[in-house]
């Protein structure tokens, strides 16, 4: 007979609370921590105060290579490779503290987190199904989330050559309210029909 640990439950409760807190889905928790999928999902409505989403897993990895998208998975992946290979960190561990600092940076520039923990999750699961590969652009240096079995001989990445259409944010529907012979254009506002 197996008896259980005080001590080891009390770190598996803290460790879902720390995955929870970043946004990962039920699905990576029930394999990340040894807890009961009932204890996780009580655990999600009382941190959250909502259930946990379902839905499917990012299962494609044409959006990881969207140029916003791969500018940050990019950035994400090769701290995340600094954690394993440099800071001699485990997988679990390293992933954590990759998020968390990648959030770190792009929220000190202003910027916003385009990349959520369960897309960070699954790219390295990726990655470790040979389906994604860092490449080298030939231009700055730098490596780059590209699909596997690419060839990587005169690659270039998205900052290097990005789409024509790259950084044009899509503009809020303007349109035309006539009121007495007079045309206003702003934003469209539901007011419910008063206009």
């Amino acid at each position: 007979m197996t008896r259980k640990s005080v001590l080891g439950e009390v770190r598996e409760v803290q460790l879902a609370v720390e995955l929870i807190g970043l946004g990962a889905r039920l699905q990576f928790l029930e394999a990340a921590v040894a807890l009961s999928r009932e204890r996780l999902i009580r655990l999600y409505k009382e941190l959250k105060g909502v259930s946990p989403p379902k839905g499917l897993l990012p299962f494609s990895t044409d959006w990881y290579m969207t140029w916003l998208a791969n500018i940050h998975l990019s950035m994400f992946y090769n701290i995340y490779r600094f954690m394993l290979d440099e800071a001699d960190e485990s997988e679990l561990p390293a992933l954590i503290k990759a998020y968390r600092l990648y959030t770190e940076q792009v929220g000190s520039q202003g910027g916003e987190v385009v990349l959520d923990f369960t897309r960070a999750e699954t790219m390295v699961r990726f990655f470790d199904s040979d389906m994604l590969q860092l490449s080298t652009c030939c231009r700055c240096g730098g490596h780059f989330v590209a699909h596997a079995h690419d060839n990587k001989n005169g690659y270039v990445c998205v900052l290097c050559r990005p789409p024509s259409r790259a950084g044009k944010a899509r503009k809020p529907k303007v349109a035309e309210v006539r009121r007495g012979g007079l045309i206003s254009v702003g934003p469209v506002l539901d007011i419910g029909g008063a206009v």
